[in-house]
């Protein structure tokens, strides 16, 4: 007990920070979610304890499940694209046969999106594709297009370039994780494979991907996890709007309108129900993870 005192002592900072800036937010948005709360001209109603009603009015209301689908569809749009090119990369940066030179110097380029802010990127890309930016002059001045398209005005544009900058700002992070997952097979498995005739493709798809599950179901579920609390980019590139006709709106941002709003009951119950799912989530992969070192 005498030492066991000292990693307490260690990990005592980190447990203040977790329960004064993680553990107390949620406690506090599940007692708000339980009153009704919200401002009425300069005029402020309650709070008024109304139980499980700001879940019952969330759960009813069919906008909730539009902005539900705009972020699923956004997610996917970006995450498909984004783990495709991440395996491609980390098979080819752990594959010594092809003898790919300054590995490390396209490792930390790759990753270096990661460290932008999302609202610098997101305002970057607002300018590259406005109606007068380069993006259209260049495709005007190729004969192309004979008037500038309006990307912020078509639903599937705008969509797109939501999820293309999601997939250029995490796919490094990806490709290193998986990367990381691959370096640490047993290179005489794949060896032995291709000594009994297998091709790349089969080593890649029998001896690869089945011993990187674990890192790839974190992955998906990271991503899935950080596609629910997609905000910064649809929120900055559409100016908080969620237009065209609120089709990139997503669930964070509907909260931050509430939020704005001062209806914290609503945004308090909504936040509960975002916190559930993400919990829910966590349990999964560390039951998939469990599964997978029972060998099951």
């Amino acid at each position: 007990m005498k030492k066991s005192k000292w990693g307490i002592f260690f990990i005592a900072p980190y447990i203040i920070v977790y329960m004064i800036f993680t553990a107390m937010p949620i406690i506090i948005s599940l007692y708000k979610s339980l009153y009704e709360n919200y401002w009425m001209g300069l005029i402020e109603v309650g709070p008024i304890f109304v139980g499980l009603k700001n879940y019952a009015t969330l759960l009813s209301d069919k906008s909730l499940y539009t902005y539900l689908s705009n972020t699923a569809i956004m997610w996917i749009l970006g995450f498909v694209p984004q783990i495709l090119l991440s395996l491609i990369l980390a098979s080819w940066f752990s594959d010594h046969r092809l003898g790919l030179k300054g590995i490390q110097f396209f490792k930390t380029v790759i990753y270096f999106p990661n460290l932008i802010i999302a609202a610098s990127f997101a305002s970057l890309f607002f300018s590259f594709f406005a109606n007068s930016g380069p993006v259209n002059s260049f495709l005007m001045d190729n004969g192309w297009i004979g008037k500038p398209f309006m990307f912020f005005s078509n639903t599937w544009s705008t969509r797109g370039l939501i999820a293309f900058m999601n997939c250029i700002m995490w796919f490094g992070n990806t490709t290193l994780l998986i990367l990381a997952g691959m370096l640490g097979i047993d290179t005489s498995l794949r060896e032995a494979a291709e000594v009994d005739g297998a091709n790349s493709w089969q080593v890649f798809t029998r001896i690869t991907l089945p011993l990187i599950r674990p890192i790839l179901l974190y992955v998906i579920i990271t991503s899935l996890i950080g596609g629910i609390q997609m905000f910064d980019v649809p929120q900055i590139l559409t100016m908080g709007t969620g237009d065209p006709n609120r089709s990139t709106m997503t669930v964070l941002m509907y909260l931050n309108k509430h939020m704005f709003s001062k209806n914290y009951g609503i945004s308090g119950a909504l936040s509960v129900i975002l916190f559930l799912v993400t919990a829910l989530l966590s349990l999964v992969v560390f039951w998939f993870n469990s599964r997978t070192e029972e060998g099951r």
